[in-house]
């Protein structure tokens, strides 16, 4: 992987990612750029405990741009784009409407919030963009192998530096895919944000992984994918280094949960044996949801890792893939139930899921056993 860091007009920061060694990357930005300035606002929910981002100049961020006018496509004369080279495999840049703010204010713990109305001020944290390709007609089910690994050296790269920091708690690596999602770009991409808190999930699991070792003994994902193994019939696809299920109890028609085997908390600690093997298995799955239904399903694709020192041994990386579409031309709408309560009602037998799943016949198919 070569590595290439620049800054664009505004002072953002911009970093290719190349296949091979060697290329030129050091194009300037040609474009006359006010100073990025970011001005999100972390506010405390009293009745649910959680911290609400407020972020009123996204309301200006580009919406669905034609394809001669897309700015996540390279430079060219007539467009210049977020890249300045007319040429890439992968870019990691700073967004431009970001939800966070690249310098914020503390923030402050629970038990330091006074009154019911508590601010933090600029919300601390960073939100980063990863484009896939340059191919603006792709997506990253079509992506060759290699560049498949190389984003997930892009992953690594990206979590090991934005985790050291010392007011991010949570780095979260994710894809949206298609309109009903609400993309607002169709170029392939991807998205990391770095939180600086933790993200109200990922505070429920670490309280649910520690009520089980003190009640067990065990780690609960350890055991977990014993079980789902153990049973087999919820299984889409297990490699040497990974394996996929749909949950027991899944919140979306179609939810498909990857691991690695080896538990491990967060991305850089994967072996270069099992990152060659996650390129593969997570191509074989975007494939599945490719011919799921009759036209691509949308989707939205969430690595949950952990990267704090004091639950390092305990925490498991893994992927949630879901999509909203429970049938060609059919959506799963967050309605009452969902959206104002957050209990869930399911519309597929999670079984009868993993099994059309499983017997799906992707052309690229190296996971099945």
């Amino acid at each position: 992987m070569n590595r290439t860091e620049i800054l664009l007009s505004d002072s953002r920061k911009l970093i290719y990612f190349d296949e091979r060694p060697g290329l030129d990357r050091h194009f300037p930005d040609q474009r006359d750029l006010p100073p990025f300035a970011a001005s999100s606002e972390l506010r405390w929910d009293i009745l649910t405990g959680r911290w609400v981002v407020i972020a009123g100049h996204r309301q200006e961020r580009i919406h669905l741009p034609l394809e001669s006018q897309c700015p996540l496509c390279p430079s060219t004369d007539s467009n210049l784009t977020e890249i300045p080279a007319p040429d890439y495999d992968v870019v990691v840049f700073e967004n431009r409407f970001p939800a966070f703010n690249s310098e914020g204010a503390h923030i402050p713990e629970p038990s330091e919030t006074a009154g019911l109305f508590t601010a933090s001020g600029l919300a601390s944290g960073t939100c980063e963009v990863i484009c896939f390709t340059s191919e603006h007609r792709s997506s990253f089910s079509q992506l060759m192998p290699a560049r498949a690994r190389l984003i997930v050296e892009v992953w690594c790269d990206r979590t090991k530096e934005l985790s050291v920091r010392e007011e991010i708690q949570q780095v979260f690596c994710f894809e949206n895919r298609g309109e009903e999602i609400g993309v607002t770009e169709p170029h392939p991409h991807g998205q990391v944000y770095a939180y600086p808190f933790l993200a109200p999930r990922m505070q429920q699991m670490i309280t649910q992984m520690n009520e089980y070792r003190s009640e067990s003994g065990h780690n609960l994902f350890d055991d977990l994918i014993r079980s789902e193994q153990l049973q087999g019939h919820r299984i889409v696809t297990e490699s040497d280094h990974w394996i996929s299920f749909v949950p027991f109890a899944p919140r979306w028609p179609y939810e498909i949960h990857l691991y690695p085997k080896r538990r491990v908390p967060y991305f850089p600690e994967l072996s270069t044996s099992e990152k060659n093997d996650l390129a593969l298995v997570y191509l074989d799955l975007l494939k599945r949801f490719d011919i799921l239904f009759d036209e691509p399903a949308p989707y939205i694709s969430a690595w949950h890792q952990y990267s704090n020192e004091d639950l390092l041994d305990e925490y498991a990386l893994h992927l949630e893939l879901f999509t909203i579409r429970r049938a060609d031309h059919k959506l799963k709408y967050l309605a009452g139930s969902e959206a104002a309560m957050e209990v869930f009602i399911g519309d597929i037998i999670p079984e009868k899921a993993a099994q059309t799943l499983r017997e799906l016949r992707p052309d690229f198919n190296p996971t099945q056993k």
